[in-house]
């Protein structure tokens, strides 16, 4: 696993001067979800796969840039996906972008999550490692260091709400308003790993992609995304989940599937699963 965590930040430190001199153009590819890839996204995955190649304990690594598993070492241990550059459309505007791990074992499922990492790429470069606890490490002239430990509170102030909102069903839009009303704060920059990031380090509050009346399943895909942030979050002392289970009780049946999910402290996930059990 150190090997691992050694390989992630050297992606990240050639990822990090890839954002900050790299072409931030739109390629003529799309990736397997029909998103159209940034030139950005096809030179961060090429890094991290040629990275991940170099190490022997690797089994297999499959990356939301592409359509397939890759089989790297049959004798490996650990299976890798990875979002190379989550939000990398924020790039051009100057917001912060990261990178997202799930590192699994036997199979790529919830139940076989045995850690993840997230790096953002921001004014500073930070990484979060989810093994035993959560640990944040920030990159300090050319070396990653340990920061602190990160434990969520049991309630927070913070709410970001994602996906579109003329989509939204009304029970959401209405957990949605009850929330601010009660004096929580807006924080949403459209990056996933940063808004997810604010609501760890500032100790709680909530953050959904819901399901939709157009994206019934979300948009979020599980093993790039949603189940490495919901391990990460259960490591903090908080909680996962899609509006009615454990995210890491979901089933997986594509590499590529999505679904709707609620990451956030304990109270405000508990306010989500009342919300939803009345609503199917």
């Amino acid at each position: 696993m150190q090997e691992i965590i050694k390989a992630i930040e050297e992606a990240s430190i050639e990822i990090k001067e890839l954002i900050e001199t790299g072409d931030t153009g739109k390629s003529e590819q799309e990736n397997s979800t029909g998103d159209t890839q940034l030139k950005l996204d096809i030179a961060s995955d090429e890094i991290i796969e040629r990275i991940f190649k170099q190490i022997p304990t690797i089994k297999a690594i499959v990356s939301e840039e592409q359509e397939h598993i890759i089989h790297l070492n049959d004798d490996g241990e650990y299976l890798i996906a990875y979002d190379p550059l989550d939000g990398s459309s924020l790039v051009d505007v100057n917001l912060s972008v990261g990178s997202i791990y799930g590192i699994y074992k036997n199979e790529f499922n919830a139940q076989n999550i045995v850690a993840s990492v997230y790096v953002v790429f921001g004014p500073r470069v930070e990484m979060v490692v989810a093994i035993d606890g959560v640990k944040m490490y920030r990159l300090k002239h050319g070396k990653f260091e340990f920061i602190q430990d990160i434990v969520l509170k049991q309630k927070g102030n913070l709410k970001a709400p994602g996906s579109t909102q003329s989509a939204w069903t009304p029970h959401h839009k209405q957990m949605v308003d009850d929330i601010f009303n009660d004096g929580y704060r807006l924080r949403y920059s459209g990056g996933m790993v940063p808004d997810l990031h604010q609501i760890l380090l500032k100790g709680g509050g909530l953050f959904s992609y819901p399901g939709t009346t157009d994206r019934p399943k979300g948009k979020l895909r599980q093993l790039f995304e949603v189940f490495p942030f919901a391990f990460t979050y259960e490591q903090a002392g908080g909680g996962a989940i899609d509006g009615h289970q454990r995210i890491l009780e979901i089933e997986t049946t594509h590499i590529h599937d999505t679904s709707p999910c609620f990451f956030g402290s304990n109270e405000e996930i508990k306010r989500v699963l009342e919300v939803y059990k009345h609503h199917g």
